[in-house]
């Protein structure tokens, strides 16, 4: 995956940093640097950094040590984000990371809209890069990603079951707008009161993988005619439910059916938040091949085509290619 061993390194660098910015603002460069080493543009991750860092912020203070005792009292506590890092870098360090995330994933799990659900992106990041070889950065980063989600823990109930469809598709077509589509993410997270049912029926670890994947497609296919609504947070429709899918590997598959349920939640309500009332047609301006999809991104630079690019990339055929290009077009670049 990175023979060079240029992710480790930027991993190491970066973790210096906190995960956020501003009180609000997430920092992705943990997430871009490992799809772009992912991608074959490794060469090109430093660079990256270098321009990103004016976007960091360093680690902040701790507060109180969270422990397996009284880490309940901590869930959710933004201020306790380097408490919970502390945490969890002593549990992977003590367990291994794999006993710790499938005895985690069900607790963060109903909480993964806090952040705007960038703790399970990063998350998701990490696990693929820990799958594809453990060192001590990329266990490191887990624990980082880890500890963010459980600071921004933020369960979503009491919505209603709307009338719904079969496929991820339509279902996405079928989510109803929120009335008042302004302000943050938690503000317009609250608006919500319903969404559409999909999946419901599924029972088998398989088939929740299958009707997963076939969100992930539905989702970045949708971004291309989609993504003049808001072309930033659109993005996420996407790339949290593959973050998730790209997890369900690493994880027990008991816990495969209650993560295609929640992330579908997620999807769907970034859809009502963000997208608009009506698709626009987009046609392309040509065909690229994977590789030249992914050096546009680099070039680009903007974290969220980075990753948008990654998750299109994993769905793999002209479509999502297209989403990409569009994000391109939509978004401002990084100078």
């Amino acid at each position: 995956m990175d023979e060079t061993g240029v992710l480790d390194e930027a991993l190491e660098r970066l973790h210096g940093a906190g995960p956020e910015r501003m009180g609000r603002l997430t920092n992705h460069a943990p997430m871009v640097v490992e799809a772009l080493a992912a991608r074959g543009q490794g060469a090109g991750v430093h660079r990256w950094v270098d321009l990103y860092a004016r976007k960091l912020e360093e680690f902040p203070a701790g507060v109180e040590r969270v422990t397996r005792s009284n880490w309940a009292a901590a869930l959710g506590d933004s201020r306790r984000v380097a408490d919970w890092v502390g945490y969890f870098q002593g549990e992977v360090g003590e367990r291994g990371w794999r006993e710790v995330l499938a005895e985690w994933w069900p607790r963060l799990l109903p909480g993964m809209y806090g952040g705007s659900t960038h703790p399970v992106i990063r998350v998701g990041h990490a696990v693929r890069t820990l799958r594809a070889g453990e060192t001590g950065p990329r266990v490191n980063e887990l624990a980082h990603g880890l500890g963010y989600w459980a600071a921004r823990h933020r369960p979503v109930t009491g919505l209603a079951p709307l009338p719904g469809a079969d496929s991820a598709a339509a279902a996405l077509d079928a989510v109803r707008p929120i009335a008042v589509r302004e302000g943050g993410f938690p503000a317009r997270l609250d608006r919500i009161t319903g969404l559409p049912v999909w999946a419901a029926d599924v029972t088998e670890p398989d088939e929740a993988h299958r009707r997963l994947t076939d969100l992930v497609r539905a989702a970045t296919h949708r971004y291309a005619t989609h993504a003049h609504g808001e072309p930033t947070m659109l993005v996420h429709a996407a790339t949290a439910p593959n973050a998730v899918l790209r997890t369900l590997p690493a994880l027990p598959k008991d816990l495969w059916v209650p993560s295609m349920r929640a992330v579908w939640t997620a999807s769907a309500a970034v859809t009502a938040m963000y997208a608009p009332d009506e698709s626009a047609p987009y046609t392309p301006p040509g065909p690229l091949t994977p590789g030249e999809l992914a050096e546009r991104a680099l070039a680009h630079g903007d974290e969220h085509v980075i990753k948008l690019t990654d998750t299109a990339l994993d769905v793999g055929d002209e479509h999502a290619f297209a989403a990409v290009l569009r994000a391109v077009e939509l978004s401002e670049p990084l100078v």
